[in-house]
């Protein structure tokens, strides 16, 4: 096995293998997510379009190994990790945390390969050039804690249990560091088509933020708003896989 397949493996996971799919749509968890929040992504979306998650280090069956703290670090990983999986014309989707590690890789992406990247879906996100006035990773665990509940980003069976919060506190932390300590560079706008999704009620993205997300790319824009907070995507799901189908698909 080639060192560039068995990095692969160890950044992505594919639930819902779909050798026939003409397109495929690679995923990036929200900060503390893992590759298993988009299990009924993959689920939803086969065999038409392939589904693959990103599991970043630190978690489940990575979390045996040192967190990254920033999105620098993170895409550079992810962009030479996705070489295996540029066999076929690809997306990009990231929620939250994701959406701008999903901007950044497209960055990559775009200045160094030639690559079928297709379309970069923002979900829950300011746009790259808003800055941040966040600190929660500033905070102590308790803090962290009481901002996941609010934004309800994680089941309350999970929050509740003490044993799973201290395993998995350490990667919360470091996406956290690592979004909120992010700073877009001056540079051009990406070229790939960007579709954004925001919630009308999210507390962490306002709509006006959201929206700026037109000036980072200089081809197609699509905004869609939903009701609801943070996760709205889990609320809508039916209605998000609707969409990125017809986006992916409609050639």
């Amino acid at each position: 096995m080639s060192t560039a397949v068995r990095r692969s493996d160890l950044w992505f996971r594919n639930f819902a293998p779909a050798p026939t799919a003409s397109v495929r749509l690679v995923c990036l968890p929200h900060a503390g997510g893992s590759a298993s929040f988009y299990l009924p992504v993959a689920r939803g979306l086969s065999p038409s379009i392939e589904v693959i998650g990103a599991q970043y280090p630190g978690r489940q069956d990575r979390r045996r190994e040192p967190c990254l703290g920033t999105i620098g670090e993170l895409a550079d990983e992810l962009t030479e990790a996705l070489v295996p999986w540029c066999d076929r014309p690809f997306a990009l989707f990231g929620h939250s945390m994701g959406a701008t590690l999903g901007y950044e890789i497209t960055r990559r992406l775009e200045a160094c390969s030639d690559v079928a990247l297709i379309h970069l879906f923002a979900s829950g996100r300011r746009a790259p050039s808003v800055p941040s006035n966040d600190h929660v990773h500033e905070r102590d665990d308790e803090g962290i804690l009481a901002e996941l509940k609010k934004l309800s980003g994680t089941m309350p069976r999970i929050l509740g249990d003490e044993e799973i919060i201290r395993m998995a506190m350490p990667a919360i932390r470091a996406d956290y560091t690592a979004v909120e300590t992010y700073v877009h560079d001056s540079g051009g706008p990406v070229r790939c088509p960007i579709t954004v999704f925001a919630g009308d009620s999210d507390t962490r993205t306002s709509l006006e933020a959201a929206r700026k997300w037109r000036e980072h790319t200089s081809g197609a824009f699509a905004f869609h708003v939903f009701p609801g907070g943070h996760f709205f995507v889990a609320e809508h799901s039916a209605q998000v896989l609707r969409l990125i189908r017809k986006t992916l698909l409609s050639g």
